[in-house]
């Protein structure tokens, strides 16, 4: 799917900031593309956009209201529904990435008929993929795996995005969740895509390209997750990367979610991604390490990370705290 922008972020009636997490990703990441937020009576959160009404965001030449906020259980509430319908109204589109569907909202979905606009699911693929083939193809490929989920994988592929274009590199972000949707403004969330074919919608997703060209594709889970294992392992086949970025959290108790899991050494982790990857990528290699040192204090990060990139012979860096350019001076 191809979202419309400038966006106008819809905050509803978050009740903090990190309800609105999503909105502040694509805020931090795409800041030309968000004209404004919209809040409801009750919001509590900010993302330090100009608030706007539907009708100024409109007259701004706003083309998407981009729903922002997520709840438990990732629901649509009946309360947001008169605004994207007067968003609607007004020529815009809507594009949300929870569980529920927009589409699914007879009233959403009777206006948006009526004005001729889109409904973006950004969760739901759009389209159908054939499976995956494993052929050989042209241009340059990286995907960002971990040792665990939610340790940094989108910001780390964003981060490299920025620090190639700076200079002067031919780099695309390819986004394989809603939020790296949102971002990019096009993707393939592939978490909803049956199991059998997230191989071929990554093969989509990259394709062939010029020889200089990298594509940096959001990795999803961990190959040492019970939960998500899965999905981790058809972006690997599919991306068919020459290089990977661990990315890593070192203060986890347990993998997230699931307490009788232990988070696996990095070196372990390393290995065993790069053995998987050369099914479809005889070379894989891992080429730096993206740690999450935001629980540490700087002192400690920094031995850490030091110890890290002495250990494995790579750079290990914060992308937060750091940036990435060591990894970028790797791979050039």
């Amino acid at each position: 799917m191809a979202i419309p922008h400038p966006y106008l972020l819809f905050l509803g009636d978050a009740p903090d900031q990190l309800a609105a997490k999503t909105g502040a990703g694509v805020a931090q990441w795409r800041p030309d593309w968000c004209l404004g937020q919209h809040s409801l009576p009750g919001c509590q959160a900010d993302l330090g956009l100009p608030e706007m009404t539907l009708e100024d965001a409109a007259e701004a030449g706003c083309r998407t209201l981009v729903v922002g906020v997520a709840n438990r259980g990732g629901r649509i509430e009946a309360s947001w529904q008169d605004s994207m319908i007067r968003a609607l109204q007004l020529g815009m589109d809507v594009a949300a990435g929870l569980h529920a569907r927009l589409t699914d909202l007879p009233a959403v979905a009777e206006v948006a008929k009526l004005e001729n606009r889109q409904l973006h699911d950004v969760r739901h693929p759009s389209r159908g993929f054939e499976v995956g083939t494993g052929e050989p193809r042209t241009g340059r490929r990286l995907l960002t795996v971990g040792t665990d989920c939610s340790v940094g994988k989108m910001y780390a592929s964003l981060a490299l995005e920025e620090e190639m274009r700076a200079r002067g590199m031919n780099a695309d972000f390819r986004a394989t969740g809603q939020t790296g949707i949102l971002i990019a403004g096009d993707g393939v969330s592939v978490d909803a895509v049956v199991s059998d074919f997230v191989s071929g919608a990554v093969e989509w997703l990259a394709p062939a390209n010029d020889e200089d060209h990298w594509d940096l594709i959001e990795g999803q889970g961990s190959l040492f997750h019970p939960s998500f294992a899965g999905v981790s392992m058809g972006l690997l086949h599919g991306a068919q990367p020459e290089c990977l970025v661990m990315c890593h959290e070192p203060t986890r108790p347990h993998l997230r979610g699931v307490p009788g899991y232990s988070v696996p050494d990095i070196g372990m982790a390393i290995e065993f991604n790069e053995q998987c990857a050369r099914l479809t990528s005889p070379g894989a290699r891992v080429v730096g390490l993206a740690v999450n040192t935001s629980a540490m204090g700087v002192d400690d990060a920094r031995a850490y990370l030091s110890g890290l990139a002495d250990r494995f012979g790579m750079p290990a860096v914060d992308p937060l705290r750091d940036g990435v350019g060591p990894i970028v001076d790797r791979l050039i």
